[in-house]
């Protein structure tokens, strides 16, 4: 008896680059810069000590019309 079946031997070849690794890492540290940067370096929007002052005094002078008695 003869084995009449057709085999296909597929054969992979790691060229030894690693492209798709450094593409990772890039993501990686270009979300941990974003992270950081929204988060705790100049980006962040809140937090942190100010010296303004939060509760300024403002004086609004009205000027008032002297009213005058209707003759009844």
């Amino acid at each position: 008896m003869t084995d009449d079946h057709d085999h296909d031997t597929v054969v992979v070849k790691d060229s030894g680059s690693s492209t798709g690794m450094i593409l990772g890492i890039l993501a990686v540290i270009i979300v941990l810069a974003g992270l950081w940067y929204f988060a705790m370096g100049p980006g962040s929007s809140g937090g942190g000590t100010t010296t303004e002052e939060n509760n300024p005094d403002v004086n609004i002078e009205v000027p008032v019309e002297p009213v005058e008695p209707n003759p009844s």
